[in-house]
């Protein structure tokens, strides 16, 4: 089965040209529909290089959005969110503690001072990226008598303004996990490069791929890499070409984000994490 798209055979453009122009959506009927919509674009990019769709996990990004609109994708079947701001999410779990089947997964930066929330809510950490983060989780999930899954967080585009490790880093960090031993470690997480050029979007992609088949070969025993959590609405596809196991897609199921990233969840305060 061939997993990867090759580079003689690129057929995927990005639709990064729809950012910021998805409709909102307003209703169940809007959110299943949206969600057909993404699955079946998910299956088209599996269906190219031979993969199982079954093997790609959706995770709808709901940052920004409210309370109601999160209820309604909940009715439309979603059951994990993934969520930017540490103190959003925190405040949206408990708003909709009601919401059984609910699991809130942290995407986004994480400063030492939020550890002890993502410990006490989240069902998953995307972006680890720091021993002192790694050290705070583990502390405060022993506290609390759990685990979390956590994907260590690479910057593939070389964008000062991106967080996560230099992939020439990547393998010491990775290393240095074993000592943390409430953080299970599943795979690795990268943001591409925005641009509507997919040639380069893709490079990012095939980079993460090819340093997690390096870092499998040295991985310390506990470790496993299996995930590669990549691509979002504009350029998901791609990511599923070159091996994504996880999408993270926001705006092509809610709708374009009527605030900026900037905005605070109400009561969030520096929500900066």
């Amino acid at each position: 089965m061939n997993n990867t798209c090759p580079d003689s055979a690129l057929p995927t453009a990005t639709s990064h040209d729809k950012h910021g122009r998805y409709p909102k959506a307003t209703s169940v009927e809007d959110f299943k529909y949206n969600l057909a919509a993404v699955r079946a674009r998910m299956q088209a990019a599996c269906e190219r290089v031979g993969r199982d769709p079954a093997s790609v996990r959706l995770l709808p990004v709901s940052k920004t959005m409210d309370e109601a609109h999160i209820r309604l994708a909940y009715a439309a079947g979603c059951r994990l969110f993934g969520e930017n701001k540490v103190q959003e999410a925190y405040n949206k779990w408990e708003a909709m503690a009601d919401l059984s089947e609910a699991q809130w997964s942290v995407i986004g930066h994480l400063q030492t001072n939020k550890a002890k929330l993502v410990a006490r809510f989240a069902s998953e950490f995307q972006a680890l990226d720091s021993l002192r983060v790694a050290e705070a989780l583990d502390r405060r999930l022993q506290a609390e008598g759990r685990e979390l899954d956590v994907f260590v967080q690479v910057n593939t585009s070389g964008e000062a303004s991106k967080y996560g490790l230099a992939p020439e880093d990547t393998s010491a960090f990775i290393q240095a996990l074993p000592a943390f031993s409430s953080l299970r470690v599943r795979g690795l997480m990268t943001l591409a490069l925005f641009s509507a050029e997919a040639q380069r979007v893709r490079r990012c992609f095939i980079l993460l791929r090819e340093l997690r088949h390096r870092l499998q070969q040295e991985a310390p025993a506990g470790i496993a890499l299996d995930e590669l959590s990549m691509g979002m609405s504009g350029d998901f596809e791609i990511a599923i070409e070159e091996g994504a196991t996880v999408v993270r897609v926001g705006q092509a199921i809610f709708g374009a984000r009527a605030l900026p990233d900037s905005y605070y969840w109400p009561g969030a305060g520096d929500a900066a994490g």
